[in-house]
């Protein structure tokens, strides 16, 4: 066997290991680009790396492979991003980690030179981790000020709650999927790889790869504007056909014929330019080491991060058998009235549930709702896509943020007809309030690794606008004595 042969079997094997190791993650991070249009692109992703690969191929089998002791390191850190996405219950972490670890599992199998060789595939494969959709609302937001500010510069009537528009043509929604969020990730992952093929200068590049997503994002406004128009001219239904073809067929091909056709007078790259240039990976290879003890650390590596993801996942604490709200001064409990647009929040997973209804003298109306968890891990998380306020299942949509009430993350929520609700979410980790989501999973975190409470709440009071809305939930709030105090009251704490 010769010695490339040796260290391909070498990463082949290491590689198997992680992935068996991790085969969850794996598993979910294929998943999602299989059913998710955002990530579709990164099935056509896998064969272009591989490609990228292949023209590196015959101009590194020169140099001898070797194990290399610094991708240890590399590994480690990655399995330390892993456990911190396992702690955190942040899937985005523990995919990063996984990517990462099998960078590494590269280096260790193959060593420094060959790294330097296939360092922009290696770099590129980075976006096979799904992210940006915490992009989404801002997306939303940025579209529907634009597209109303161009309606109103052409002379039509329109008027904005959130990411909803009213014109005389009917009632549209920037709805997620209108946002454009599939269509930037997808041209990052487009541009970043034109760049490397097309530019020498790193300059050019940055440039090139900047414009390709402002294009995009304000070709996606412009096609929201333009839906519009068209169901002033030829109504709602007919829009929304000519939407659906020209978003999913045509729009995202325009968008990248024209970045390539503005920016092709600056390509600098020659086509028959050779990939990489093997003259900077001269010299003896530093920090070899031996196939027997890199390996075997390597292998041991990924297995240490595991086990210890297995004992900070089991610890959990008991909840109440009930959770305690008391209607405050001023208000009286009134969850026996009959509520004409529900609203039920989303807590999958939760140990424990609530949802009660107060008022006061003055007509209005808060809703209580807790979602309690002894634990948090995938799939019971107060923080997590589809949780909260808004559930995807249900008529409810995110309009707009508010400004914040005692610090909690205050949305607009709205329902056909239209009724609009204002809605406050705190978060309880380690026996700590917040409102910001970032803070709670860091909370949580910290709480997982270092042995504090596991235990977790999610707190929303909410009002329609008709019943109070923002100022009925403030009054609410303070009435109880602020959200700790409601907290503790819910954890038996006081």
């Amino acid at each position: 066997m010769t010695a490339w042969q040796r260290h391909i079997a070498a990463l082949a094997l290491l590689s198997g290991v992680i992935l068996a190791i991790f085969w969850r993650d794996a598993a979910d991070m294929a998943g999602i680009w299989w059913h998710s249009s955002t990530f579709t692109h990164c099935l056509l992703m896998v064969p272009m790396i591989g490609w990228l690969v292949s023209q590196r191929a015959h101009l590194l089998r020169p140099f001898a492979p070797a194990f290399w002791w610094p991708a240890l390191i590399w590994m480690a850190g990655a399995g330390l991003v892993w456990l911190i996405g396992e702690a955190a219950g942040v899937a985005l972490f523990r995919q990063l980690g996984l990517v990462l670890m099998l960078q590494g599992a590269v280096g260790a199998a193959l060593g420094e030179k060959l790294v330097r060789g296939l360092l922009f595939p290696l770099g590129y494969a980075l976006l096979l981790v799904p992210f940006g959709e915490e992009l989404v609302p801002l997306l939303q937001t940025f579209t529907a000020h634009i597209s109303v500010l161009l309606l109103h510069l052409s002379g039509i009537a329109a008027e904005m709650q959130g990411v909803f528009i009213t014109t005389d043509a009917g009632f549209f929604e920037v709805a997620e999927e209108c946002s454009g969020v599939n269509f930037l990730i997808a041209m990052l992952a487009y541009s970043v790889f034109a760049a490397h093929l097309c530019f020498k200068s790193w300059v050019r590049r940055s440039v090139f790869v900047a414009a390709a997503l402002a294009t995009t994002i304000i070709a996606n406004a412009l096609r929201a504007y333009g839906t519009m128009v068209a169901a002033e001219i030829w109504g709602i239904e007919a829009a929304g056909g000519i939407d659906h073809i020209f978003y999913g067929w045509i729009f995202f091909g325009l968008v990248i014929l024209i970045v390539m056709l503005v920016a092709r007078r600056w390509f600098d790259r020659p086509a028959n330019d050779v990939a990489v240039d093997t003259r900077t990976l001269g010299g003896a290879s530093r920090f070899a080491g031996a196939g027997r003890a890199v390996l075997p650390a390597a292998i041991a590596i990924p297995l240490l991060f595991a086990g210890w993801g297995v004992v900070i996942g089991g610890r959990s604490a008991p909840l109440s058998k009930t959770i305690a709200v008391e209607a405050p001064p001023g208000w009286i409990d009134a969850s026996a009235a009959a509520d004409a647009t529900l609203w039920v929040p989303r807590f999958d997973g939760a140990d424990r549930l609530l949802l009660r209804r107060f008022a006061d003298g003055r007509g209005r109306v808060v809703t209580v709702a807790i979602g309690g968890y002894e634990r948090q891990a995938e799939g019971r998380e107060i923080v997590a896509f589809g949780q909260g306020a808004v559930d995807p299942d249900s008529k409810w949509a995110w309009s707009a943020s508010l400004p914040s009430v005692a610090g909690a993350k205050t949305d607009r929520l709205l329902h056909p007809g239209p009724v609009l609700r204002d809605a406050a979410t705190w978060y309880v980790v380690g026996g700590a309030v917040t409102g910001d989501p970032r803070c709670a999973k860091i909370g949580g975190l910290w709480a997982r690794l270092l042995g504090g409470d596991p235990r977790a709440l999610s707190l929303i009071v909410s009002s329609e606008e008709r019943q109070g809305g923002r100022d009925a939930i403030t009054d609410f709030v303070s009435a109880s004595g602020g959200v700790k105090a409601m907290a503790d009251r819910a954890l038996k704490t006081r």
